[in-house]
């Protein structure tokens, strides 16, 4: 399934590579919320992709590391994940 990620929610840790728990949006008309761990386990296992939309283009969402933590991110972003940072807080 192809996840569009349109809010998440922030942990209270400043390092950008580890403020994000959870990340959400809509699918076909429900709300779903998955946390970090699980898209990223979806995004290496192939189960799921994600993207988010980014001045209104479409912005793939990959798993990167740093400093042995994996964390997700967009193609587009550098070693901040700031497109993801930037969404709204998820209900």
């Amino acid at each position: 399934m192809d996840l569009e990620i349109s809010c998440i929610n922030k942990t209270d840790r400043y390092n950008p590579h580890e403020r994000i728990e959870n990340a959400g949006g809509m699918n076909n008309g429900s709300r779903w919320k998955k946390s970090q761990p699980t898209v990223i386990r979806e995004i290496e296992a192939k189960t799921n992709t994600f993207f988010t939309k980014v001045n209104g283009s479409r912005a793939n969402v990959i798993v990167a590391t740093h400093n042995g933590n994996k964390y997700i991110k967009t193609e587009s972003d550098g070693l901040h994940p700031n497109n993801l940072l930037s969404l709204p807080e998820c209900p």
